[in-house]
Order: structure tokens, then sequence, then C-alpha cells
């Protein structure tokens, strides 16, 4: 199942995306599903006669992974963590399908990194990997835009990882998906940059969670990113970066700089 968040007119609404594509239709459900459920409504909408927000705004947090696929640790110069590197973005990060990338004034080398997404549904603690699927609401892409040269220099990942507008999120979150086997791939202005498979992950998209979940409690709609391949580069104003993820959907994102 497909659950988007979306507008028509003025106020964010939920929905299930339904149809094959060209003629996709979005259902109308009642409040919000992290905490209702899906119930759909009689309202329909054709899709391209909405536009798309952001999947979730996570009420707690991002959490991201560094380094989780070996290919890409090594591209940068380096090694593979002993333990999962994990790192923060505030919610005011996340942004939706087709908002623009807002390059920050303090940095000249962001650079983009897609990633399959893991989104929370349910308030959980110390979660065992057996038991991961029954906290997961569902999965999206996600773009870890990070500012390189910032990081290099910053002790902290905050202002590299955190900026506003560097956590692109969509098109929507897709409910129904084994993520241990799924091509991620990412275009930058038509051309295919990265091309992996999840398979590649160092530490699985179930250790992870769980891994998290020792460090954090997580809350319905917070989002992990579980890391990217190789192949990562840098954008620039007038760029356009477009992510796919294997039984998803294809997020795509243009760059400004202000």
């Amino acid at each position: 199942m497909r659950i988007a968040r979306f507008v028509v007119d003025s106020d964010p609404m939920y929905g299930v995306v339904e149809g094959e594509p060209g003629s996709e239709t979005v259902t109308v459900i009642h409040g919000d599903p992290f905490f209702n459920g899906v119930e759909r409504t009689s309202v329909k909408h054709k899709l391209e006669d909405v536009r798309l927000l952001a999947p979730i705004i996570p009420r707690s947090k991002v959490i991201g992974v560094g380094r989780n696929y070996a290919e890409h640790a090594a591209e940068l110069g380096n090694e593979v963590p002993a333990q999962p590197l994990l790192f923060l973005k505030p919610n005011t990060a996340v942004v939706g399908p087709g908002d623009p990338v807002v390059l920050p004034e303090f940095s000249e080398q962001v650079s983009f990194e897609a990633e399959l997404c893991v989104v929370i549904g349910r308030i959980c603690k110390d979660v065992p990997e057996e038991r991961v699927d029954d906290v997961i609401f569902g999965y999206t892409c996600g773009n870890d835009l990070t500012a390189r040269d910032v990081q290099k220099t910053d002790l902290q990942w905050a202002r590299a990882k955190g900026f506003d507008t560097s956590a692109p999120l969509g098109p929507w979150i897709e409910t129904e998906l084994d993520p241990e086997d799924l091509n991620v791939r990412g275009w930058l202005n038509g051309e295919l940059r990265q091309d992996g498979n999840t398979r590649d992950m160092i530490r699985s998209v179930r250790e992870l969670v769980s891994i998290v979940s020792q460090a954090f409690t997580l809350l319905p709609g917070d989002v992990i990113m579980t890391g990217t391949p190789a192949g990562v580069g840098l954008v620039s104003e007038g760029d356009r970066y477009e992510i796919e993820i294997e039984g998803i959907g294809r997020l795509s994102n243009p760059v400004v700089r202000r």
C-alpha cells in the first residue's frame, strides 16, 4: 500500500495511491494513519491533480547511518566503522518531492546520497531483530545531502548533515516491501550516478533498526536513513537529483542557491 501526504487546495491530508502509472488516483483517508489506521473516505483525486508533500514530517527525529556500504566508504577514503555510525537530522531538514534543495551559504561542496528510508510506525525501544517488522510502518526514498567541506572541518556533523532542505523524502510510503534486495539508483541531470542494491549493505535494515532502537526510543513517524551506495558526487545550483528505489517510486528535487 502506498500512503501519500498531499494538498489539493490548502490543508495537507493523507491518501492511498492506487492504479497504474499514468492513471493513478489518491483516495483520501481519515486523519493520520500513524494513529488512526488507514480508513478510506469516498473522496478521490487524480494523482496529477494533487501536490505531493513529504510523506512524513517526523515529530521527533531523522536518524542517519553513515558508511553502511563498503564501496561508498572506500570512495571517500574511509574505513568501514566497527560500530554503526549514527547521526541526527532535525525535522526542519525534511522536504518533499519537487521541493528545492537550498544550498547553504556556508558550504561550496554539497553532495547527494540516495538512500532507502525506514518509517517507524509505533513507539519502541530495544527491539530485537526478529521483531523489527512489527514496528515498521513502511519505506520511502530519501536524499541525505551532505556539506562535505563542513563535514571535514566540524567535529560534529550537525551542520554538514542537518541544514534546512538536506533531507528530501518521498514520493510516498510503501507499507508492503521486503527491504533486503532492492535496487537503489540516482540520476544527476538525467545521468546515472548511483546504482546499488540493499543486499550490499554492511548492516541490514532489520539489524539497523534494532541497533538504533538501543540508542533512541523510536516514535511513530521517526525516519531512519539506511546509508548510500557508491557514486556520490556534488550538486550545483540548477541541478536536479532523482532517486528511484525498486518497489517504491521516484523522488526528484531541483537544487537552488538563495
